[in-house]
């Protein structure tokens, strides 16, 4: 199930913000991210078995030592130990302790039983024993055994009670002495050189030929034999000795035999004749060659025996050893075939490195260049992930936003800011939701003025991966709007106050520009020619009142003589007024700029004298 990385039902034991970020959701199943799941490896490791992990920062190893027997557990703590690097951390259960190990381990959390590894003055490495194979553990079990098997005293003198108490020697199968009991310097001695413990080696002489055939033969029984009237040189004499061989049926000692020495007594002699006494030491030697030429005939054949044996298994080794050969042969051409495959595999590798190296300078450079260009154009830009983390922001950001290098990681909502704004969170969700960018004038706390752009991360794969927040400088933009918000109020005041003005003069006045069009007139204008504004914006002055303004004299004052001396006055027409008839008008004109002199403008005032 965790290799699957499939849960349900966790939404109450896991928080909402994990969820979204380490979880796909499919109703009430969940999945661990792809990029979460690979980085962790699962596999059956057995402590006790298998060689151990190494260079690891964490074990945790909980509720598995109280199942563990003590010898055990003194294994496995100094191979945790070896595992873990410098300052690992051991991670036990409740009811779990490091034993004695305390040069090993320091308590790092006394209440969930977290340990610390210790750089200990004494090496680990001699107190630390390796899992093994099965058939090496074998043989460490045989001689566990074996070292088991030395402390007998007590079974052994229990085995040799039940058979009186004779000098006795307790072997292995293989003539190893495990126990000597009473005197037995007659029968054995150590030979010169190296020191061995084999009776086959230690036998003295008389008894060397009858031992390996009496003991092949109870090995082969597992019944008691006995050899009598055996000679045994001691100390340059002859000495009768009875040898018997039994098996030990104790299950701590199986395999084992028991070797009994009983010494026999020499017959006495009686007085006979010399010829007699002839005949019988004749007939005694003769016994005794016998008997020594049956025992070298049963050795001899004993060893035809295993000589055969010996032989069939060294031809069925030979055959084993010619088919490894062949497998090892074919090992060979494969590790030479991988060598080779290794060999080009590293070349790629040599030639994928080089590329990446070069990717790599190529990816210093464009980040320098990115980095001294965010720098330069003074722009507070600030980079985040797809859940509102920090992943970068240039210096000037600072400003801004309370930022420093550490920040980088935390969620931006963390970070106080300088701004007199609330909804800048709102506004970073809504444009992650919508991916259409925003803009918002905004102001600091020390009154400066900037405009926040809010726009998706795009990749070079078109894939969104976060947002940019830049911060633009306006406040001299701002303040210059401003000033020219406040400037118009003040032309359109002085506008209505001339305009005000205007419509309070009694003389009729006509604003025209440089082509003589009409571009304004005043309230007594309106009055004395009974006229209306649609009637006369716009118009030429000389189409005004069905062309009564038609004059060629006003035509040359007002084109030749306004140009040359930028005015005119006392200048009477007649005009013709549809209800009073013809009148005198008084005319004078005075050219006057807006501005600049480009924006050149003409005032016209006509006076009646003797119209009221």
């Amino acid at each position: 199930k965790a290799r699957l990385g499939t849960f349900s039902g966790i939404e109450t034991d896991v928080g909402r913000e994990r969820l979204k970020r380490f979880f796909t959701s499919n109703g009430n199943i969940f999945h661990i991210r792809k990029e979460i799941r690979e980085m962790l490896i699962f596999a059956p490791q057995s402590v006790i078995k298998d060689p151990p992990f190494t260079k690891l920062d964490l074990i945790s190893c909980r509720n598995l030592l109280i199942y563990l027997n003590t010898e055990l557990q003194k294994k496995i703590i100094p191979i945790f130990h070896y595992s873990l690097l410098p300052n690992g951390i051991l991670f036990l259960g409740s009811s779990e302790t490091i034993s004695g190990f305390v040069d090993l381990f320091s308590m790092a959390d006394k209440k969930w039983k977290i340990y610390k590894r210790r750089d200990s003055i004494y090496s680990a490495q001699s107190i630390v024993e390796f899992p093994i194979s099965r058939a090496i553990a074998k043989t460490n079990e045989i001689i566990m055994n074996k070292t088991e098997v030395k402390n007998i005293t007590r079974i052994a003198e229990k085995v040799i009670l039940q058979s009186y108490s004779p000098n006795c020697v307790i072997v292995t199968e293989h003539g190893e002495i495990i126990y000597i009991h009473g005197r037995t310097g007659k029968y054995l001695e150590l030979t010169h050189g190296e020191a061995k413990m084999n009776i086959f080696e230690m036998a003295r002489e008389g008894l060397q030929q009858e031992l390996p055939a009496l003991i092949r033969k109870v090995l082969a029984s597992r019944k008691s034999l006995t050899a009598t009237g055996l000679k045994i040189k001691t100390n340059g004499s002859f000495q009768l000795v009875n040898l018997t061989v039994r098996p030990i049926k104790e299950p701590a000692m199986e395999g084992a035999l028991l070797l009994i020495f009983e010494e026999v007594l020499p017959e006495e002699k009686m007085p006979v004749s010399q010829k007699v006494h002839y005949e019988k030491k004749s007939e005694k030697i003769i016994t005794e060659l016998e008997h020594e030429l049956k025992s070298t005939k049963e050795n001899l054949r004993s060893t035809i025996e295993e000589l055969e044996t010996s032989n069939e298994e060294l031809k069925s080794t030979n055959e084993e050893m010619q088919s490894t050969n062949e497998e090892m042969q074919s090992s060979n051409e494969e590790m030479e075939t991988s060598k080779e495959e290794l060999q080009s595999l590293n070349e790629e590798l040599i030639t994928v490195n080089t590329e990446l190296q070069n990717k790599n300078d190529e990816l210093s450079i464009i980040n320098n260049d990115m980095k001294n260009l965010l720098d330069s154009i003074d722009i507070p830009t600030i980079f985040l992930d797809n859940n509102l983390c920090i992943k970068r922001f240039t210096h000037h950001a600072t400003k801004v936003i309370n930022l420093i290098p550490s920040d980088i990681g935390r969620p931006i909502n963390h970070i106080a800011t300088n701004l007199k704004y609330e909804k800048f969170i709102e506004d970073a969700k809504e444009v992650l939701a919508t991916l259409v960018y925003k803009e918002i004038e905004l102001q600091t706390n020390d009154g400066v003025w900037y405009q926040m752009r809010i726009l998706p991360y795009r990749t070079t794969s078109n894939i969104i991966d976060g947002l940019v927040v830049t911060f633009t400088h306006i406040h001299k933009l701002k303040s210059a709007y401003q000033e020219i918000h406040k400037l118009n109020q003040e032309v359109q005041l002085a506008r209505e106050y001339s305009d005000n003005i205007v419509d309070t003069v009694r003389d009729s006045l006509l604003i025209l520009d440089k082509n003589l069009k009409v571009l304004s007139a005043n309230r007594s204008y309106y009055k004395l020619f009974h006229t209306v504004s649609e009637k006369t914006v716009g118009k030429f002055v000389y189409e005004l009142e069905d062309n009564n303004w038609d004059i060629p004299e006003l035509r040359k004052l007002l084109e030749e003589i306004i140009p040359e001396n930028s005015f005119f006055e006392d200048y009477e027409v007649e005009y013709k007024f549809k209800k009073i008839g013809k009148r005198k008008l008084l005319l004078n004109a005075r050219e006057i700029f807006q501005g600049d002199k480009e924006s050149q403008l003409i005032l016209l005032a006509i006076q009646s004298p003797n119209i009221k």
